[in-house]
């Protein structure tokens, strides 16, 4: 599986992620080894619906309440795992062991989820996921 993080998250993160998820089989993509760091989200949202098979990453909660984000994400049908607040507010090495603690549970719903499934992501790892 391939794994899309947004620039909320650290370009570091997600290559500490892909080192660990790589045996597995899956990559860890951050948006600024794809994209310019400044790709308005509804244009990297578009280009990764019609490369397909990705699944995002994010910690831009407003993709789910702009009203043009929303569209262009709902459209995309793409596979979502969106950070709750409070992430943002942790330092890297807190959001590191966090993340860690999570990506099982992660890869495991990313595997049976349907295609424009959007889920939660507490801070706090339960492995159970909220869905929007």
């Amino acid at each position: 599986m391939r794994f899309f993080f947004d620039n909320q998250l650290s370009p570091h993160l997600a290559a500490s992620i892909n080192a660990l998820a790589r045996p597995e089989g899956n990559e860890v993509v951050h948006l600024r080894s794809k994209f310019a760091a400044n790709t308005p989200d509804v244009e990297w949202i578009d280009a990764l619906s019609k490369e397909g098979g990705w699944i995002l990453i994010c910690g831009d909660l407003d993709i789910t309440r702009t009203k043009a984000e929303r569209t262009i994400w709902r459209a995309a049908g793409l596979i979502g795992f969106f950070l709750k607040k409070g992430w943002m507010n942790q330092g890297p090495w807190d959001q590191a062991w966090r993340l860690v603690k999570w990506w099982p549970s992660i890869v495991m719903q990313a595997r049976i989820a349907a295609p424009g499934s959007t889920y939660l992501v507490a801070v706090n790892p339960s492995g159970k996921f909220e869905t929007l």
